[in-house]
């Protein structure tokens, strides 16, 4: 909550906005780094509002319908400088729902396990490559350095799938080469 309260001053430190330009903005520039959607958008800008850090005001434009613009006040850049230091100063908790069926893992055979993993790398090499073709964003450091963020986080993924991929592909080789084993000693016996 206190993230897209961030977020949503933070765009309108730069200058006041409607909301359709703020949710454009966001989808935008800022999809990477955020899945806030439109009515949580405007739900949090007018909880921002009734608690004096925003102010809305009523414009129209020739005969277009009458928008809400969003500016930020006095109360509001303290706010947000004060949940900034907070977010700088705080780490991202590490869940990641996929480690879910990772802790399952063993109710799979190796091959089935690595061959589902291996669309999951697939997607993963999708989403870096999209990464690396967005050219930077001009709208400061920060911005740039978030998306350097997630890139890295991307990569390290990769890297470690890659590492679990061949893991469970080594397994599987090995358990086969046993259950041959097994089977030529099986067959040894018999002959006996």
């Amino acid at each position: 909550m206190r993230d897209r309260e961030l977020l949503l001053l933070g765009i309108l430190m730069a200058h006041s906005q409607h909301g359709y330009q703020i949710n454009e903005f966001i989808e935008m520039n800022l999809s990477r780094v955020t899945d806030m959607k439109k009515p949580t958008a405007y739900a949090t800008l007018d909880r921002l509002a009734a608690q004096g850090f925003v102010e809305v005001r009523s414009e129209q434009a020739g005969n277009r319908p009458v928008r809400k613009v969003y500016s930020i006040t006095s109360q509001g850049t303290e706010y947000f400088q004060s949940l900034l230091k907070e977010n700088l100063m705080s780490g991202d908790k590490m869940q990641f729902s996929s480690d879910i069926g990772l802790m399952f893992l063993d109710h799979l055979s190796p091959d089935d396990a690595a061959a589902f993993l291996e669309e999951r790398l697939q997607a993963l090499n999708h989403d870096i490559a999209r990464h690396e073709k967005a050219p930077p964003h001009g709208f400061g450091l920060g911005v740039d350095l978030a998306m350097d963020h997630h890139l890295v986080h991307l990569k390290l993924d990769r890297d470690w799938l890659g590492q679990v991929i061949e893991n469970l592909r080594q397994r599987s080789t090995e358990n086969s080469t046993s259950s041959r084993s097994r089977g030529d000693l099986a067959n040894t016996d018999r002959s006996h």
